[in-house]
Order: structure tokens, then sequence, then C-alpha cells
């Protein structure tokens, strides 16, 4: 279900006919994606679809205006009248003259096949309905002998996404990926009767390297642990985050070094461009081009080369998203358009001392000591502008390094600035399936309420 020889050759044909009606340049992005999803209910299968999606999104450029239209209607005839449409719309804006396509010497040359990165499963034309089925049946736990066990809801799904990006200066890009996923959330009631939830899921973009067997116990487990929990006393302690919540943590920092944010003065970032703002161990470096890991892109949508490149580097903010639009509005050279793999690098404090081996949750809990650890966030929000935030947290208390009583409806409050400068430890064990591999993290001084 990848795009065919004859949908590459219209979408070239289409930036024909877009300057054979009048405008200066054009890009035309296609995309096609299909996905297959199998879902359970009490180990018995529930529901099934089958989703096929494809568009072409058309950006024009015509007598100094900018417009974007899409559409789903792929014959020659009805790209024709939908293309000369466009551009007769497009005329009735008013001109932004910094409206343009990417210097070409930027975009990317070699993304030709889609395959370069690895991430297409040459398998996937080979997985029947049968074997999706098998694999969301046998994923399933709820035949066994548990404890207290309600109800478990599965899903399997995979899915094969295929974009191509074209423009009249000569761009093509195309980029095709796979994915396989399961996840599952399992409900349990302890000897109260209050019932008490737990998800885990796994991804992976070949069939053979999704671990969707191990999901129900690690669901399990999660739902379990929440026996018992009740608010923490209020005050400032250390903090591990899990790896699995963290990028709650790290997604702020990104979104505020976007060019968007930055040019309305929606950003606490604003003017932090090589300066120091963060602690010395922070470092995120993009690793965008990784070949073999979801998440990597060789171009965006502009069809702009990725580079592995620091964003922050031992706490100074190394790059701005800048695509060619907000280039031109911010009088700031452009770079792409967004963070594409954001890989936060391990450190510990000196404070801290050393520590060889695996730096995961648990070791970041016996380097502190005591505090709260925090497997998930329940909500809450934060001020884009100022950084500052208010999340409520699920987690645990630890003490000489060892888990203790579960924790539940308590606020974690802070601003991202005072809390990334307390960083104390950033571990090694983030998820390969995540799109931000942010491993588990430690603070100290962080604020917390009942």
């Amino acid at each position: 279900m990848k795009i065919t020889s004859e949908e590459i050759q219209l979408t070239k044909e289409c930036l024909a006919m877009a300057t054979e009606e009048g405008a200066e340049k054009a890009r035309v992005t296609l995309n096609k994606s299909v996905m297959d999803l199998f879902s359970t209910l009490n180990g018995e299968i529930d529901k099934v679809s089958h989703c096929l999606d494809r568009s072409l999104t058309l950006n024009l450029f015509v007598d100094g205006r900018y417009a974007t239209f899409s559409t789903n209607r792929l014959s020659r005839e009805s790209l024709r009248a939908f293309v000369a449409k466009a551009v007769d719309a497009s005329k009735m804006l008013a001109r932004d003259p910094l409206r343009k396509l990417p210097d070409p010497s930027r975009c990317e040359k070699n993304a030709v096949s889609g395959d370069e990165l690895g991430l297409l499963d040459p398998s996937y034309d080979e997985v029947t309905s049968e074997k999706r089925r098998s694999t969301a049946l046998e994923a399933s736990g709820f035949g066994r002998n548990v404890s207290g066990l309600i109800s478990e809801e599965g899903e399997y799904s995979d899915s094969l996404y295929d974009t191509l990006v074209v423009d009249t200066q000569g761009l093509y890009c195309r980029h095709t990926e796979t994915s396989f996923e399961y996840g599952v959330e399992v409900t349990i009631q302890d000897e109260e009767g209050n019932r008490h939830s737990g998800f885990w899921w796994d991804a992976s973009s070949r069939l053979s390297g999704l671990k969707a067997s191990e999901c129900f116990d690690k669901a399990l487990s999660r739902a379990r642990s929440q026996i018992g929990a009740k608010p923490f006393r209020n005050g400032k302690f250390k903090m591990v985050v899990d790896t699995e919540c963290a990028s709650r943590l790290l997604t702020p920092v990104l979104n505020a070094l976007g060019g968007g944010a930055l040019q309305q003065h929606n950003s606490f970032l604003v003017d932090s461009l090589g300066q120091k703002v963060f602690s010395d161990g922070m470092t995120v470096i993009d690793k965008a081009r990784s070949v073999g890991e979801t998440g990597s892109r060789l171009f965006d949508s502009e069809g702009v080369a990725t580079v592995e490149t620091p964003v922050i580097e031992n706490g100074v903010v190394k790059e701005y998203f800048i695509n060619t639009y907000m280039s031109g509005k911010m009088n700031l050279e452009p770079t792409v358009e967004d963070v594409t793999r954001p890989a936060v690098e391990r450190w510990i404090s000196p404070s801290l001392g050393g520590k060889e081996g695996r730096l995961d949750a648990s070791a970041l809990m016996e380097l502190l000591g005591e505090g709260i650890y925090v497997t998930g966030f329940n909500g809450g929000n934060s001020n884009s502008s100022t950084g500052d935030f208010s999340f409520g947290i699920e987690g645990y208390v630890f003490k000489d390094g060892k888990i203790g009583p579960a924790v539940h409806e308590m606020l974690m409050t802070g601003n991202f600035i005072t809390l990334w400068n307390n960083l104390l430890a950033a571990g090694d064990d983030c998820r390969l399936c995540l799109s931000k591999l942010t491993p588990s993290l430690a603070f100290k001084d962080v604020d917390f309420s009942a």
C-alpha cells in the first residue's frame, strides 16, 4: 500500500499544472497511510478496523501571495480543476513577500527510495489478518488466574506511512516507515473494593521487535502498585522521574525554542540563543538521522535536510527551530522547522559522585537516597510565556534508595528554567520506541503539595 509510480507521476504533474495556471513556485506533499487494528476485551476480539488514508497538499506561491490547499481526489481531471481553483483563490489573498521555498542547497538530496533509514519492515505485506488476530490474542493475559483482575483491554495495530515531497525547484524527498504497536490497560480490584488501572505499551518499526507479550505483566504491576496510594506531606523534595513520562518535562522546553513561539513572544526562552540558561548537565542532541530508530527523518515538511546537532549543550541554548518563513520575519538564519528526535545525554552531578553501569530510575534513587519517584502525570498545565507549570503526579516515596509507599493526588509545581537548573542526573534508560529519547531524570528542590 505504498505510494505507487502512478501516484508519483500525478504528484509531479500537479506541480506542472500549478505553474501552467500562473503560480511562480509550488510544493506538493503526498501522504499515504494504512492501518490495521485488532482490539481485545477480556481475552476476546472486540473490534477490527482497517483504515486507508491518502491526501495531497498543495503549497502555492502566486504573485507574492501564499496559500495551502489539500485534496484526496487524485485523478488527473480532478487535480486539474483543483489546482485551477486553488491558484484563483490564492490571488485573492494579501501579499506576503516573506513566503518562499527554502534555498535548494539546504534541502535533502538523498531521500529517494524512502527507506534510507531502514524503517520499513520488508515483511509488512506478508502480515495477514490471522497473524494480527493471533498477535492480539496471544498478548492477552486475561485467561490467567490473576487475583482481583476485573478487565483487560488490549490493542494491536500495524501501520505503514509513506510521504513524498516535491517542489518546482527540483526537490524530491520520500520517507516510508512501518510501525507495529501493542498496548494494554488492566483494571484490578483490591480487598477494600477500590479499583486501580495500569497501562503499558510497546512499539517497533519491525514486527519481530515488538514485545507484546511483556505488556500485560507490566500493566498489571502498575495497577497493583497503586493499591494503598495516598497523598504525601507538602514540601521540597528530591525527585526521580521515570523515563516513560520524563518527556513531559522536556517537551515544553523544546516548544519554547520554536520559531512561531519565539516570534510571537509566547516563549520563556526568547533571546536565549547562545546563552547559558540551564544546568551544566543538560545536554540535548537532535539525533534526527539515526538508522533504524523510530522517529528519525532525513527532512522536514519543507524538504530541508535534518542534521544531528546539539539543541542544548551543557546548559547553553544552541539551536532555534526556524523555518524559511520565520527566518525572514525574525531576521535569523533558517534551520529546520522542529526538533526531530531529541535525546537527553547521560550525566551525573559531581555532588553525587560517580556511577558505573546502567543509570536507570533504580540507580538514580540509590544515588539520591530519598525523595519522590514520579511514574506518571495526571493532567496539569504550563504557561508557555513564563515557563511556570503545575502537574498532577502519581508515583512513590523512596527512602534509602528503595521504593516505599505509593502516592497520588499530589501537585508538582515550579518553573521549567528553575527545574532544569536543579538537574542532578540524567540516566541512560530511554525507550527507543519513543520519539523523544528522554531517560529517567533526577532533580533537587522540587515543590510538591497535596
